[in-house]
């Protein structure tokens, strides 16, 4: 069985759905702070759904029992949230994570894979980033994903745990929430160009993010739980492109007035790009789905009907 942390939520669910119609057996832990119930719509019957918190400590036994992988996606997402509320972010974000390791290692867990982020490379001037470069973490959120991989790493060393940990870059696609004070660059553009509203860029629009869909994201993290790979890797694209030119891109496809400027956010990065190439070659990953392909699912999916 799988326990996926986090099922709810925007990779999550997509994960959950994957694993269901590979026969797996699937049990989802979330408390659905972020995440909603909607998006497992449909899984009734085939997927077990445990509403908890991954710090109550009795929950996570409970959904522990009888789990031989756990895909670990539960957090306090965002870096700006991050620096608004640093102690909320560390004490889900890594006080959960030691929680769930160590109920794992008393169930007998076989495999642990930890959802790391792009932002513990910080504001490296290298690209693209490649797993062998130090950490930099400039957020509470970044700082807490770092200690995560720490803690993940470890409790593989000290306990024989067959783990890894991967660091999605820049995740969009169907489901993504455009709602929240702290949501992703895409949805709140799409959204925004659908309703005829000015998007708002932080900074100039000069900075470059790997924008990666959603659907090549999910099969990363469960080619990786299928797998036995140890270490650190980059989910990615591979690509970079800038938050302008996305802008352009969407307005290209929907409409709306031109994006209104705002202070570049406290933590951001200016550019960040992946080095793709260990998760190709420890368990077979590589995205296929271009920005142009992904924008336009993404676009469908908004458009009210």
């Amino acid at each position: 069985m799988i326990l996926v942390t986090g099922g709810g939520g925007f990779i999550g669910s997509t994960l959950v759905r994957r694993l269901a119609a590979a026969g797996d057996a699937v049990r989802v832990l979330d408390n659905f702070s972020s995440g909603f119930r909607r998006n497992l719509d449909g899984l009734e019957g085939k997927v077990e759904i445990v509403g908890a918190d991954i710090c109550d400590p009795e929950a996570v036994a409970m959904a522990m029992k009888g789990a031989a992988t756990v895909v670990h996606l539960a957090a306090i997402p965002s870096v700006a949230r991050s620096v608004a509320n640093p102690v909320e972010s560390w004490r889900v974000n890594v006080d959960g994570t030691l929680r769930l390791l160590e109920e794992a290692r008393r169930a007998g867990v076989k495999r642990f894979v930890f959802t790391s982020s792009s932002s513990v490379y910080g504001d490296s001037p290298t690209l693209p980033k490649h797993e062998e470069m130090p950490s930099r973490p400039l957020s509470p959120y970044a700082a807490s994903k770092a200690a995560g991989e720490a803690l993940v790493s470890a409790w593989a060393a000290s306990y024989g745990l067959s783990a890894c940990a991967l660091r999605p870059f820049n995740v969009y696609g169907p489901r993504q929430d455009p709602k929240s004070e702290y949501a992703a660059a895409i949805p709140r553009f799409v959204t925004a160009a659908l309703r005829g509203e000015a998007p708002v860029i932080y900074g100039d629009g000069s900075q470059t993010r790997d924008f990666t869909f959603v659907e090549d994201a999910a099969e990363a993290f469960e080619r990786a739980a299928k797998s036995a790979a140890p270490g650190v890797f980059n989910v990615a694209a591979g690509g970079r492109v800038s938050v302008l030119d996305l802008v352009n891109r969407i307005r290209a496809a929907c409409g709306g007035p031109p994006p209104r400027f705002e202070p570049r956010r406290a933590g951001d990065v200016l550019h960040s790009q992946a080095d793709v190439s260990a998760a190709e070659r420890a368990f077979g990953f590589r995205a296929r789905t271009s920005i142009e392909q992904g924008l336009s699912r993404t676009i469908e999916w908004f458009r009210p009907r």
